[in-house]
């Protein structure tokens, strides 16, 4: 018998206490997205401090029928993470289980809970001499289990893989409140169905990760990060061949960025000083190292205004800073040689280093500041992403007249950020009420045409569900509501997403 929803609140103190039972007051944090795309309204939102008030949370809304969406630092591009209109979900946030539990050096793992910030983490594991390898723009909120939730990307899934290739083992509170333990931090376990997959990047639909065993490597003797200007897609595809062969191992980030998105970031961030936005009088040479004609902030830039594509680079090697200097050196004469550069400049330090990487994250912020626009988070095969580029382009223009594009992305791995921007002075609103589903419509044709995903990273979340019966195999989905209506027979795991 299903118990009264009226009576879950007051259940859900008696377990986690009134403290941490939210019903009144600014619950914006938590039941709006971070686009502000959605704002939902829950029936509680509840803060367990532990995996047993997790597995007790969720007995007490499976007796009283009610649905739970599980929430990170509710960073998610895909309206995954809020509740919706109803009034009668529960957010459950992870955000105060943060610990690290444990570290091992000797097998290379870290265990953490599931709302550990992703920056905390990164910052035990460099503290105890390691590196942990997942770097997004919002590590400094997001967390450990929203990033496996949704399988995330990156900056270096060229090098490490997504959160899926770094997770060893997950422990999971199931939708009857059951917790399985998996964390075994085991590199060879085949005993059976690989469980731990299933839950990574199901965004909350079968079960609560509430803690994770990730994988650490050795950190780097050194790392060192280059920008250049390119002619064309096809020259950035060209010197992501020539990377490969000349770093080997040692690539460890690839990103592609189109002139219009970083003229966003020039325009809305002008003190970032987006290389090789503003100077036409130096002409194309050698790679240069930068020196630093503004205090040491940034690194010296020359030539090349006007080029489409610009990407950034990163080197990490394990033997010395200048084995690392002189690897890049070589690939950028020969990229420089072979016409696929046309001029580059490498970081001389740290800060310098960083001062690039963050006009790379700033792209998104600045698009917002621009106003709203259609997000596309879409991977096709790399040597198709020019011919995709080319062929979008040229249909978008023609279909939708003065619509602005704004390219970027980690074209290592064939991970595109192909976002549409409202043409020039155009109501937000009213473009994306008007074109949102058709524009999504040609971009994810275009995106099967090329053998593509309409999602890499973000996930599907509520925001690409009804899109994805268009673009995914009738079989894999069927598979898909098989395994849901097997694991969560009541349907109250994070109902409405991923499986419209």
């Amino acid at each position: 018998m299903t118990l009264p929803l009226s009576q879950l609140p007051a259940a859900l103190r008696r377990i986690v206490g009134d403290a941490h039972v939210l019903t009144e007051g600014d619950l914006t944090g938590y039941e709006q997205d971070w686009r502000r795309r959605e704002r939902g309204r829950a029936l509680a939102v509840v803060r367990p401090a532990s995996t047993g008030e997790v597995a007790a949370v969720v007995r007490a809304c499976a007796a009283h029928g009610a649905a739970i969406v599980p929430q990170g630092g509710n960073t998610g591009l895909a309206v995954g993470g809020v509740p919706d209109g109803s009034g009668t979900q529960v957010l459950l946030s992870l955000r105060r289980m943060d610990r690290v539990r444990a570290l091992d050096g000797a097998n290379l793992t870290v265990t953490a809970e599931a709302g550990c910030i992703l920056q905390n983490l990164q910052a035990a594991a460099q503290e105890a001499g390691f590196l942990f390898p997942l770097s997004l723009a919002a590590e400094g909120s997001c967390t450990i289990g929203g990033n496996l939730a949704t399988n995330a990307g990156g900056t270096q899934v060229l090098r490490y893989g997504n959160a899926r290739e770094l997770c060893l083992g997950v422990e999971v509170v199931t939708p009857q409140g059951e917790v399985w333990n998996g964390l075994t931090g085991l590199r060879k376990d085949n005993t059976g169905y690989d469980l731990r997959d299933l839950f990574i990047g199901s965004e909350g639909t079968l079960g609560i990760i509430t803690a994770a065993a990730m994988k650490l490597y050795p950190l780097p003797a050194a790392k060192l990060t280059a920008w250049a200007a390119v002619p064309s897609m096809q020259a950035a595809v060209d010197l992501l061949g020539l990377a490969h062969r000349h770093l080997g191992a040692g690539l460890t980030g690839f990103e592609v960025m189109g002139q219009f998105a970083l003229s966003l970031v020039d325009k809305h961030y002008p003190q970032l000083r987006v290389p090789f936005l503003h100077d036409p009088a130096a002409a194309p040479g050698r790679p240069k190292q930068g020196g630093a004609p503004t205090g040491g902030s940034e690194p010296r830039t020359a030539g090349s205004v006007g080029a489409p594509f610009f990407v950034l680079l990163e080197n990490s090697d394990h033997e010395s800073e200048a084995h690392a200097r002189a690897q890049f050196e070589r690939l950028l004469e020969a990229a420089l040689e072979a016409g696929c550069v046309s001029d580059a400049v490498v970081a001389e330090s740290l800060a310098q280093a960083k001062g690039l990487w963050h006009i790379r994250e700033s792209i998104p912020l600045a698009q917002a500041e621009e106003g709203l626009n259609i997000k596309h988070d879409i991977s096709v095969p790399v040597s198709r992403i020019p011919a995709f580029v080319a062929e979008t382009d040229a249909l978008l223009a023609r279909e939708v007249p003065g619509v602005r594009l704004v390219d970027f992305g980690h074209l290592g791995d064939g991970n595109l950020h192909y976002n549409v921007q409202a043409p020039e002075g155009a109501d937000g609103q009213a473009f994306l009420r008007e074109q949102e589903d058709r524009i999504n419509t040609l971009v994810f044709d275009a995106v099967a045409r090329h053998a593509g995903s309409i999602s890499a990273e973000h996930g599907i979340g509520s925001l690409k569900a009804a899109k994805l019966p268009h673009y995914k195999s009738p079989v894999a989905l069927e598979l898909m509501r098989a395994i849901k209506r097997a694991v969560d027979p009541q349907g109250i795991m994070n109902p409405e997403r991923v499986l419209a």
